[in-house]
């Protein structure tokens, strides 16, 4: 089954494991060290990261690192987006009002 890449994200731990891989590539200990939670916790987040593509691994040796895969995060970036324009027309609007009730009061 696959997972859905909101389900993914909508966890505050899985959101953290993004951000701290986002500038390198680090091993599934690297990553644990960060959390005052268990070893295997954190591996249960990766994987969920992982199934939804939101990682990139790669081994070295005996080691497997993983970093952000950045397409994926597009993805999302790109259904937000109609919300930003949406948002961004009612602040326009907003600062239109505002802009009108300081002319009245003059």
């Amino acid at each position: 089954m696959k997972r859905d890449i909101f389900q993914a994200i909508a966890d505050p731990t899985r959101r953290a494991i993004l951000v701290l891989v986002t500038s390198q590539a680090l091993t599934p200990n690297a990553i644990a060290e960060q959390f005052d939670t268990t070893r295997q916790a954190v591996s249960k987040h990766i994987k969920i990261l992982n199934e939804c593509e939101l990682l990139e691994q790669h081994k070295a040796g005996r080691e497997i690192y993983y970093q952000l895969k950045i397409d994926k995060m597009k993805e999302i970036d790109k259904w937000l987006e109609q919300f930003k324009e949406h948002w961004e027309n009612r602040f326009n609007q907003l600062d239109q009002v505002l802009i009108n009730l300081k002319s009245l009061k003059k």
